[in-house]
């Protein structure tokens, strides 16, 4: 009786077993598939992009969102087979990028994401889908700083998760200049070091040419850039690490962008009379590991 009772459990056991398993296995398919495959079966893809930054990524009273970016997105998103309707934006903040993408929270990031070896070993890159440049701004009446050296002992703006300041305060492989004295001022966002760059709480806001423009564009008479680019600043796209079929995709989709006029349009379109001449051949992509 015992030794049938033994048998009845083990065999029990096994079933459950290979029930657990065979549902591990079903799960592990969900996981495993693309956000490529997944915008193609779903014609749905949550995207993020910055909430703040004008010209590139900008959520309007109205509820609605543009900006470079946000075109972009809408356009490698329709070559992925999802309609503008089927995008949902989310806010994405330079200190949430990585998280939201290992975590699901977002399928792509579009968020003036300069790819670095740090980045790389937490979350995949597609593209570039431009290469900007790392400037300066100051107020607009500021005369005493023409190049990024002459930070030095001035109140530079530290963004919350960009590496920006770095490339002024460091050196290689993340920084550039490794400028000895800046003093940083910490802030939430690129538009938080803008109003406290209006408001005289410190002297200069230094990252990428195409934010800066946006704002000195926004708030003209305000800021200007001084026009002395240091750095490449490859924008990627954001995908989960280890998804090289979305890698590929998208980067068919930029290629085409560029190819059919649709960059220059978008680029004119943005940054047209901020002083800027923006590149509008494809950038030469980092590769799909």
């Amino acid at each position: 009786m015992r030794v049938r009772r033994f048998g009845a459990l083990v065999g029990a056991g096994v079933a459950l077993s290979l029930a657990l398993s065979a549902c591990g296995s079903d799960t592990e398919k969900t996981e495993a598939k693309s956000v490529a495959q997944k915008a193609k079966d779903d014609k749905k893809l949550t995207i993020g992009i910055k909430y703040d930054q004008p010209s590139l990524g900008l959520k309007k009273p109205d509820g609605t969102f543009d900006g470079f970016d946000v075109d972009v997105a809408r356009y490698v998103a329709k070559e992925l087979g999802v309609p503008e309707s089927g995008v949902t934006f989310k806010e994405a903040r330079s200190e949430n990028r990585e998280s939201f993408l290992q975590g699901g929270q977002v399928d792509l990031v579009f968020a003036t994401y300069s790819i670095t070896e740090a980045r790389k070993q937490q979350v995949g890159f597609g593209g570039p889908y431009y290469v900007a440049h790392q400037d300066t701004m100051v107020r607009a009446n500021d005369n005493g700083i023409k190049k990024a050296e002459d930070l030095k002992g001035k109140r530079l703006c530290r963004a919350a998760g960009s590496n920006s300041f770095r490339r002024v305060t460091e050196g290689p492989p993340d920084g550039k200049l490794a400028v000895k004295g800046v003093k940083l001022v910490d802030a939430s966002s690129y538009s938080d070091c803008a109003a406290k760059l209006k408001a005289g709480a410190l002297d200069a806001v230094s990252t990428d040419d195409l934010i800066l423009a946006g704002f000195a564009s926004q708030q003209k008479g305000s800021f200007k850039v001084i026009n002395a680019p240091f750095t490449d600043e490859k924008y990627g796209i954001g995908i989960k690490k280890g998804d090289k079929e979305t890698c590929e995709a998208v980067n068919k989709a930029v290629t085409k962008m560029y190819s059919d006029g649709t960059a220059k349009t978008l680029l004119d379109k943005h940054f047209s009379g901020t002083g800027l001449k923006p590149t509008t051949t494809v950038p030469q992509f980092e590769g799909c590991a």
